[in-house]
């Protein structure tokens, strides 16, 4: 039996330019900040998601996206810890 592999969506920030189509044709895992640009949720895609997430990867006129593998056994991505900001006055 052939398992599947599990992709997760990769956007490149540098290259976005905030068309927003990715967000249009999957709303379930892509949503856009206040200006326009997209906000990827974390983890996969699930499989009945996945056709259209690689539309959605398609028409992105900047070809910002790309769909990556991630290993069966790769561990949750950590969550990234907010540096703590003295308070004004604090030395």
């Amino acid at each position: 039996m052939t398992s599947r592999s599990s992709v997760s969506i990769q956007v490149d920030r540098i290259r976005c330019d905030g068309y927003g189509m990715c967000a249009e044709l999957l709303p379930e895992m892509i949503e856009l900040d206040d200006w326009g640009y997209p906000i990827v949720r974390p983890g996969t895609v699930p499989d009945g998601l996945l056709e259209h997430a690689r539309r959605a990867i398609e028409v992105c006129p900047v070809l910002a996206f790309r769909l990556q593998a991630v290993p069966e056994s790769a561990p949750a991505p950590a969550p990234i810890p907010l540096r703590a900001v003295p308070a004004r006055g604090a030395h």
